[in-house]
């Protein structure tokens, strides 16, 4: 985990060092010092939630330059169900699919087709009965890295099939390997990403030991280079083979409704995600089958690396899905399978000799108690708590609390002024 770079960067000099950002932050991953934002790249899960926030955009999401795909003999596009919801005036998805042909790609994998046979494998493993419930799903990097570093305890509930993304860039290399007779390596896959944990997902999967996936282009990037190729006008090829369930996947609740079952749920929005854990982990959602669970609000269409505003972009995605023909996907077996299990992430606990941790918590909750309780971030820790876990950690001291500080100064200043006092007498 220490090894990842990650996708979500700090521009410090845009930062004014507001603290916004530390205090929405699922993972507590950002502190203010020196007037300046810092993540913790331990703790950081690419949710791209601080880019949200962000009033200054000193928080960007980074990918790869387009320029990359020229390294390869046959390119190969990967769009996200969530980027044909940019678009005003398309009307066709085909429309989408042509463009990104004429800028640059040599073919396309609609990674919506991807996501109809993740549908069809899950709908499988939750009529075998063998998954704990509630069963959550696996499509959302950052979520699954929010359950690896702050709910340990639900990872068995993940579903152990890889995410549309991965098997799109695996089958897009085999069927065009077939196709054009070169070998994989020499065919390059790149998706087009809404937001920054997909972008780190491609480069550092998550429950898979290879990537399929050679490169990741912003949703936003790709918009400016194929937008001069939309067009209504020319004939295009019909490049499109998914249907209406696959395509909305881009918006909350697309992943559930495909399933066609009625005990599931969806919850978009990183800190709803977060309750909806809490609630999972203290036994209160039993009931549940299964649960789409995804970072962004509105689903990928609300991703920090998009173009349209996230309700427009979704009722654009439901238009254009109502316009694709109902497709049967191939019955051919499809390994969907994860083949690498999915790390606990121990960014947050205090120390690996559990005595050592034990002391640690006990001086962190002590230090807790001398603090005011306020949470507001003037110290640059999002939470007094956060604080004191600084404070025993070595990278803070009690003087960063201003209100503490601040009775230390009242308490001098009335020394002083005793001082005086007794002088005069």
């Amino acid at each position: 985990m220490d090894n990842i770079i990650h996708s979500v960067t700090l521009d410090k000099e845009k930062c004014k060092g507001c603290t916004k950002c530390i205090q929405l932050c699922p993972t507590q991953a950002i502190r203010v010092r020196n007037g300046k934002a810092r993540i913790i790249k331990e703790k950081c899960i690419d949710c791209g939630e601080c880019i949200n926030v962000c009033p200054y955009h000193a928080k960007k999401g980074v990918t790869d330059k387009f320029e990359i795909i020229n390294s390869f003999k046959y390119k190969i596009a990967l769009p996200a169900p969530a980027f044909y919801g940019q678009f005003k005036k398309v009307e066709n998805i085909n429309a989408v699919l042509n463009a990104l042909v004429k800028a640059g790609f040599d073919d396309v994998f609609e990674v919506a087709y991807a996501a109809q046979i993740i549908t069809r494998e899950t709908k499988k493993l939750i009529a075998s009965g063998e998954l704990l419930k509630p069963t959550i799903s696996s499509a959302c990097p950052a979520v699954v890295k929010l359950i690896s570093i702050r709910f340990p305890n639900l990872l068995p509930n993940i579903i152990p099939i890889i995410s549309p993304m991965a098997l799109a860039g695996r089958l897009a290399k085999k069927l065009a390997s077939e196709k054009t007779g070169l070998s994989e390596d020499e065919i390059g896959t790149f998706f087009i990403s809404p937001c920054a944990a997909k972008a780190t997902d491609a480069k550092y999967p998550c429950g898979v030991d290879k990537s399929y996936v050679d490169g990741v282009f912003s949703v936003s990037d790709v918009y400016r280079k194929v937008l001069p190729f939309i067009s209504k006008k020319e004939d295009i090829e019909n490049l499109s083979k998914a249907d209406f369930k696959g395509v909305c996947w881009a918006n909350s609740g697309g992943e559930v409704s495909a399933l066609d079952r009625e005990n599931v749920i969806a919850v978009d929005g990183i800190h709803n995600v977060v309750n909806i854990l809490e609630e999972i982990e203290n036994d209160k959602l039993s009931d549940i089958e299964y649960a789409e669970m995804l970072a962004c609000t509105g689903g990928c269409v609300g991703g920090p690396l998009t173009v349209e505003n996230s309700f427009v972009a979704q009722t654009k995605i439901r238009k254009l899905a109502k316009t694709l023909p109902e497709r049967k996907i191939s019955d051919d077996e499809t390994d969907v399978m994860m083949n690498a299990p999915i790390p606990h992430n121990k960014a947050l606990g205090l120390d690996d000799d559990m005595v050592a941790a034990m002391e640690k918590m006990k001086r962190m909750m002590e230090i807790t108690d001398t603090l005011p309780g306020l949470d507001c971030g003037s110290c640059g820790a999002p939470t007094c708590r956060a604080l004191a876990e600084d404070i025993v950690r070595g990278y803070a001291a009690k003087s960063a609390c201003i209100y503490n500080l601040k009775a230390k100064i009242l308490e001098l200043a009335e020394g002083i002024e005793e001082f005086n006092r007794n002088n005069k007498s």
